[in-house]
């Protein structure tokens, strides 16, 4: 069972499941959990080879979806089916996951991703993490300088080192399982059938993950999609625009439940 943290009550109104993207985990949703908690309960899980979770020697999408699956199940037979929102990797896992169990989900929400295979690669990342020498890291800014060299992005370096834990001199993430699965993680599965639910598609206005000819492909899969950006957001754009981003959220979750 993937590591979940539970932030709020229980209310009636449907929980929501927060799903990270590729080296990241339930940690770096705190806040907009937390801002989310107030009319329901959320939770944010740590995917298979991040944080808390268990390690094991896939990085499928249909893999990852059955523990989104794992998960949900408790919570749905408890409240009904819920929101599930997920960002990049927890995004197309999150897609992947209303196709194969649609009676799960109250409504879906993709955050900066499509259902498309990207040429992107993020392996350079790996190599770098991996390069840290870490007998000679003693507090987080000598991880930052040494990261420094491979990855010039501050805020890319930022958010890479919330994995690292500094006193037992250790990386929250599978490296060699992530690299090794890569293909996988940048592709999108071949997955038949369509999602009949509540869906939206929301993107940073300045990301280039998300583009206007991916929306076929998305119409496609899921026929009831919505589609809306945020401007000046990037691909990380709950970190970019937080209170635009849970905005966005609040209103379609309030504007599903309404219809209802």
């Amino acid at each position: 069972m993937l590591n979940t943290v539970f932030i709020g009550q229980p209310t009636d109104r449907p929980p929501l499941l927060i799903v990270h993207g590729l080296f990241g985990s339930a940690r770096n949703w705190g806040v907009i959990s937390k801002r989310l908690s107030d009319q329901r309960l959320v939770a944010a899980v740590d995917m298979r080879n991040h944080g808390e979770s268990p390690r094991f020697p896939t990085q499928s999408y249909p893999d990852m979806a059955g523990d989104l699956a794992e998960v949900l199940e408790p919570l749905v037979a408890d409240h009904g089916p819920c929101h599930v929102m997920g960002h990049s990797m927890g995004g197309k896992a999150a897609m992947v996951l209303a196709l194969t169990r649609p009676q799960l989900l109250k409504s879906l929400i993709v955050a900066d991703i499509s259902p498309v295979s990207y040429s992107h690669d993020n392996t350079p990342l790996i190599h770098a993490m991996r390069g840290l020498n870490l007998s000679k890291v003693e507090k987080r800014s000598d991880a930052d300088r040494q990261l420094a060299r491979e990855v010039l992005d501050a805020g890319v370096r930022a958010f890479l080192l919330q994995s690292l834990v500094v006193k037992e001199k250790r990386w929250l993430l599978n490296l060699d399982v992530l690299e090794a699965e890569m293909p996988k993680i940048v592709a999108f599965p071949e997955v038949s059938g369509t999602f009949g639910g509540p869906a939206f598609f929301l993107s940073g206005g300045e990301s280039t993950y998300v583009e206007r000819d991916h929306r076929d492909r998305a119409k496609a899969l899921f026929p009831k999609a919505k589609f809306a950006s945020i401007p000046g957001a990037g691909h990380w754009l709950h970190a970019e625009k937080p209170r635009e981003f849970e905005a966005a959220c609040r209103t379609w979750m309030e504007t599903v439940e309404a219809a209802r």
